[in-house]
Formats: C-alpha cells, sequence, structure tokens
C-alpha cells in the first residue's frame, strides 16, 4: 500500500511554552484507586493483595499511594477490613510520612533499610504479616513490575519477580501466593493504562520539559562538543526519571542503552537522544550533519530510503490511533510502510506509558486490544538496521480523551489545554497531519523529525 507522500522541507517549530504550575494528584484520588486495588483482588478471588516497589520498580506503590522507595524497598499490604500498610526502611519512613496518604499506616521494617544500617527496632516479618491480618490459607495476590503469560511457562501465575525472601515468608506461613501483577499493567484490563484529568495533565507537564529538552539539543549540539555537553544542553530540571539520560554519538550508538561519555562529536555522526520524565519519553535519532552532502556516499540516500518510509509510517500511526481503534490495525498501519526486514523492526510499534516508561502494549500483531478514552501511547516506532544508515526516531507522547475528559482537562488545566490545541494546529498545518478529535498530543516538538541535525529547521512533513 502506498504512503502519504512527504518531503523534507523547511518547517517553522513554534515554541509552545513551558507550564507555570505544576499538577497534582489529590489524596482522595489515592484512597480511591486503593479501594478500587482491594475490589479488583476480591473479584480476582485473592484473600488480600501485596504491592511491592523499589528505586526501579516503583509504578504500581506510587500509583496507590504517591511513596516511590528512593533508596530502600517497600512492601504495601492490602488485607480486607485492615488499613492499608505501607511497609518501609529506616531511610523511607520520613519521606513516606510526607508523601502517602493519611489513610496509609507506615511501618518500619529495617530488614528494607540499607546494609548495615540498625536493625533491632522493627519485629521480623512473620509476626508483622500476622498482626496485618494474614493468615495460613489465604490466597495472597502479589504485585511488582512484571506478570507472565502461557507463551513463556505452563504456570504464569506461580512465576514471581518480587524478592523471595518476601514470598517464602507467605509460603511459610502457609499462604498460596500468586502473579497479580496483571490487575495493574494488562494492556486491556489494567488499572493503570487509563488515566483521569489530573493523571494526564501531570503527564503533560512532564512531557513538556522532556520534549523542550530534546529539542534544545536538537537545536544546539555542534561538532567538538562531548556528548556530556551535548546533554548538558536539555537543561534537567530535576524531574523524575523513567529511564536513563541518553545521549549516544558515533560508534557508541552500537551500545544502545549506554549512558554519555566524553567522546567529542564529529561531523557526519550518527546521534540518538532520549530522555524519559515520570510520564513521557521523548527521542530523536539522525546524523549530525548539515544535509546529505556531508554524510558517507553509500548512504546519501539516507532520506529517501530509510526517512521517508519511516515518516510515513509515523504519519500512519498518527492517522490511525484513536478510541475503538484495535492494536492490530495500529501494528498493521505501521508495518505496511517498514515491515522489509530491513528495517529492523521488531518491537511493539507503541505502548502505553505511566509513570513507569513501558506499562505494556496493545499493539502488537493480531491484538484484538481497543484503545480507550484515558490511554497514555507513546508512538515507539524503532528502526534497527544494523547498517550504516543507523535509524531514525520520532518518539513522543499522546492522551486519548473522548469529548467528556478533553472538556475535563479545558476547564481544569486551561495552560495544557492552550499548548495541546497549539501542537494539533502545528501538527495539522506545517506537517500535514490530521489528528482525530481526541487525540492529545503532549510533545513540543510534536512529529518534529529533523534527520540533518546541523539543519534542524528542516523538517519532514506532507507534501
Amino acid at each position: 500500500m502506498a504512503g502519504a507522500r512527504v518531503e523534507l522541507g523547511e518547517v517553522s517549530l513554534p515554541e509552545f511554552g513551558l507550564p507555570h504550575d505544576e499538577p497534582a494528584i489529590p489524596a482522595a484520588t489515592y484512597e480511591a484507586r486503593i479501594a478500587a486495588a482491594r475490589e479488583r483482588a476480591a473479584n480476582a478471588g485473592y484473600d488480600a493483595l501485596i504491592v511491592y516497589g523499589d528505586r526501579e520498580h516503583f509504578a504500581n506503590l506510587a500509583y496507590l499511594t504517591s511513596y516511590d522507595p528512593r533508596f530502600e524497598e517497600a512492601l504495601l499490604v492490602l488485607v480486607p477490613g485492615r488499613s492499608a500498610t505501607l511497609l518501609v526502611g529506616n531511610e523511607g519512613w520520613a519521606y513516606a510520612s510526607a508523601v502517602a496518604p493519611e489513610s496509609v499506616e507506615r511501618l518500619l521494617f529495617q530488614a528494607f533499610s540499607l546494609i548495615s544500617q540498625p536493625r533491632g527496632s522493627s519485629r521480623h516479618l512473620p509476626d508483622i504479616l500476622g498482626d496485618l491480618g494474614v493468615r495460613p490459607g489465604m490466597r495472597i495476590g502479589a504485585v511488582g513490575w512484571k506478570y507472565y503469560t502461557a507463551e513463556e511457562t505452563a504456570t504464569p501465575r506461580n512465576w514471581l519477580e518480587i524478592p523471595a525472601f518476601l514470598v517464602d515468608t507467605l509460603r511459610a506461613i502457609g499462604c498460596r501466593v500468586e502473579n497479580a501483577t496483571e490487575l495493574f499493567m494488562h494492556p486491556a484490563t489494567g488499572m493503570r493504562v487509563t488515566n483521569d484529568a489530573d493523571q494526564l495533565a501531570v503527564f503533560e507537564f512532564s512531557a513538556t520539559y522532556g520534549s523542550q529538552g530534546v529539542r534544545q539539543v536538537l537545536f544546539g549540539t555542534r561538532p567538538g562538543m562531548t556528548e556530556y555537553e551535548a546533554l548538558r544542553l536539555a537543561g534537567l530540571n530535576g524531574l523524575p526519571t523513567n529511564l536513563y539520560p541518553l545521549f549516544l554519538s558515533g560508534e557508541r550508538t552500537r551500545l544502545a542503552l549506554a549512558s554519555p561519555s566524553s567522546r567529542r562529536l564529529a561531523l557526519g555522526d550518527p546521534v540518538v537522544i532520549a530522555l524519559g520524565l515520570w510520564g513521557s519519553n521523548t527521542c530523536r535519532a539522525g546524523f549530525l550533519v548539515k544535509g546529505p552532502g556531508d554524510l558517507p556516499s553509500a548512504i546519501s540516500d539516507y532520506v529517501p530510503k530509510l526517512v521517508v518510509p519511516y515518516f510515513q509510517a509515523a504519519l500512519a500511526w498518527y492517522e490511525t490511533v484513536g478510541i475503538g481503534v484495535s492494536g492490530a490495525e495500529l501494528f498493521d498501519a505501521v508495518h505496511r510502510h517498514v515491515g522489509d526486514p530491513f528495517f529492523g523492526v521488531t518491537l511493539n510499534p507503541g505502548h502505553l506509558i505511566h509513570l513507569d516508561e513501558w506499562v505494556s502494549s496493545p499493539i502488537y500483531r493480531n491484538s484484538p486490544d481497543r484503545l480507550r478514552s484515558g490511554m497514555a501511547l507513546q508512538l515507539d516506532i524503532i528502526p534497527a538496521t544494523g547498517t550504516p544508515y543507523f535509524t531514525s526516531n520520532i518518539e513522543d507522547g499522546v492522551a486519548l480523551a473522548d469529548e467528556t475528559l478533553r472538556r475535563e482537562i479545558a476547564r481544569k488545566y486551561p495552560e495544557a489545554w492552550t499548548r495541546i490545541q497549539q501542537r494539533r494546529a502545528f501538527m495539522r498545518e506545517a506537517l500535514g497531519i490530521e489528528l482525530k478529535p481526541e487525540v492529545l498530543p503532549f510533545s513540543n516538538i510534536p512529529a518534529y523529525l529533523p534527520p540533518f541535525w546541523l539543519s534542524p529547521r528542516w523538517a519532514m512533513r506532507r507534501l
């Protein structure tokens, strides 16, 4: 199927601005989430629910309590008829009191503390769990950060990714412990796959800062800079990240997920940046050149061979995504353009995003999962050519919002709503991308793809 006619041309990218006021999640929302988690657990046949978190795997715990472990681990215990109780270590004690809802009780469990810190002021885990109502014979749902399917094992509910000592203790008490993470993360039914107006406003706030940082890198990177100096242009302001800040150049781009280094950039280098803040991720890739004349002759056709079909795929993604669309439809729309093995697109061409960079994805071959209002999604089409053509990347986030949700966002967050409408207008008028009414772009460089970073005002657009 032929794609839209696209070209590389001069594009005027507006300044969409940065937020002045930071949105917040009301305490009542956390209370409602805990109540909903209890109900879902009961409906799934669990007698109690435990939610584990650590520095890397915090999203499900933070979703329920606003508490994200910093140095330690933590455990939320939800037993019917008992208060929600958060077990934290020494250094989490004060932080938990500052961020967790008042109804969530704190309990010191020093085994979660760092090695060699005081250990003598908390009770042993079996006693703590017993006091919280955990009894022999209970079926316990354990929530970590990943669940498994029949494709991987004949017993997916028995595969647990939380620490063994927690599971061993519960089993020693006489409980049956099963993986219940899909209650939160399943792409069709998980609690965290749809969001309310407040949560989406929080994500837009992060996405605006993160994408603005990437914009500054695109427009400011020069040969002779180190990778550290190039990434410094992003102006990170302390908003928490959901992935390691990434800037790679030259042969180091083969490392894919490595951190930046002191390597100095040279004319002709392949370059890539990714900046993920809670609720967002923005990525761009290309070459540090002014135009095709600066490329090696063997890849002087970089734009027509790779970037054009890639942008056609991204354009198809943007114009297909919407409420009620199946994951299969979106997958097929993309792979019509980049399905050839040359492109090396093997991962899902898009996924759900939340506090963590990747929740799960309804977008896969033959997926029956349908997109819903409240979803926050990343366009994430990643060519991995494994050739001198390197890659192209235009990863940005959008939200899907029905008319009711759009009205609420506009009423409660008019500043964010203005940015969203300006981005939609830019995508339509400057890039030729027609979004459905429910698609709300969160990036300050929405669908903006300059393949040559020394000519950042030249970007892909529809003819």
